[in-house]
């Protein structure tokens, strides 16, 4: 079973209508994200709520997609989005599930890519500049519910480990620029990674931190 995650992301956009995934399996409580299967929890960098969730099986992958939408919200508006993403291996008899890294949209406003070591389990990770945009497929549930996607550019880091061979997870988390309290600029070229600076550069650097926080917080527990 290779490139499960690949998969699950190219299936993401048409399948977020499905099943209902078990909120049981994936929580937050104030700050905290606790994952039963697989075990392990993580401090958010403000409290969110769940939207939506939905579950999808890969028979022919020999797996199980979950995903799960969390919001902060201000009058129905997004300000920050969690998604996380979970494929479990459902055939034991199959082989080990593998991820490649998360990739970027583009090198240009692409801020960091690297890997670090949680136990003997690897996470990769990179933090970037995207556009949100409110019409994308797999956003249509959360303004199903009543709220407003703005289409805004948003800093976001990505994280991605495999657990084991039995799941692969990927977290990615979204914060629009203009809640930062700062005035920044709405043109890409302000945000390339060769030229960033004043307030656009305080912006990067206060997100980076919540996500590097938020990586050191990451706890794994063993099967």
């Amino acid at each position: 079973m290779k490139k499960i995650v690949i998969s699950l992301i190219s299936l993401f956009w048409a399948l977020c209508s499905l099943t209902h995934a078990d909120s049981k399996d994936l929580e937050i409580k104030g700050r905290q994200l606790i994952s039963q299967k697989p075990p392990f929890t993580l401090s958010l960098p403000t409290e969110l709520r769940l939207i939506h969730s939905f579950s999808h099986d890969n028979p022919k992958e020999n797996s199980l997609t979950r995903a799960y939408f969390f919001i902060k919200e201000k009058n129905k508006q997004v300000e920050e989005m969690l998604i996380v993403q979970i494929a479990d291996r459902t055939n034991p008899e199959a082989g080990p599930i593998t991820a490649s890294p998360p990739k970027p949209y583009t090198e240009k406003r692409t801020y960091l890519r690297e890997k670090r070591k949680k136990r003997e389990l690897e996470i990769d990770y990179l933090i970037q500049l995207m556009a949100w945009n409110p019409d994308a497929p797999s956003l249509q549930p959360i303004r199903k519910r009543g709220m407003i996607i703005p289409h805004h550019w948003a800093m976001q880091g990505q994280s991605l480990f495999v657990y084991y061979g039995e799941h692969a997870v990927l977290l990615r988390y979204s914060k629009d620029v203009n809640t930062f309290g700062l005035k920044v600029s709405e043109k890409g070229e302000d945000w390339e990674k060769r030229s960033i600076s004043g307030n656009e550069k305080k912006v990067h650097d206060l997100f980076q931190k919540s996500v590097m926080e938020m990586l050191d917080s990451i706890q794994i527990k063993n099967p």
